[in-house]
C-alpha cells in the first residue's frame, strides 16, 4: 500500500514538472503573439498553468518531508495503520 502512495506522488511530481515546462514555454511564446488579445490570453493560460504545477510540486515536497508536531509526537495518519 505504501509503494502506491509512492508512485502517485512521483506522478504527480512528473506531470507538475512536465506541464510547468510546457507552461513555461507558452508564456514565452506569447511575447512573440502580435494580436494584444491573443497575448493576454497565451499569458494568463500559461501563468495559470504554471501556478497549478507549482502546486503540484509543493504537495510532493510537502509528502515528502512532513511537519511534525511542536511536542515531538509524529501524528501522521498513514504511519498509524499497519
Amino acid at each position: 500500500m505504501n509503494i502506491l502512495i509512492w508512485i502517485k506522488n512521483v506522478a504527480v511530481l512528473l506531470l507538475s514538472l512536465l506541464f510547468l515546462i510546457i507552461g513555461i514555454n507558452t508564456l514565452l511564446d506569447s511575447y512573440n503573439l502580435k494580436n494584444p488579445l491573443e497575448f493576454v490570453m497565451y499569458f494568463f493560460s500559461a501563468s495559470l498553468l504554471i501556478l497549478v504545477c507549482i502546486v503540484g510540486v509543493i504537495y510532493f515536497f510537502s509528502r515528502l518531508f512532513p511537519k511534525k508536531q511542536p511536542d515531538g509526537i509524529d501524528n501522521d495518519e498513514t504511519k498509524s495503520r499497519v
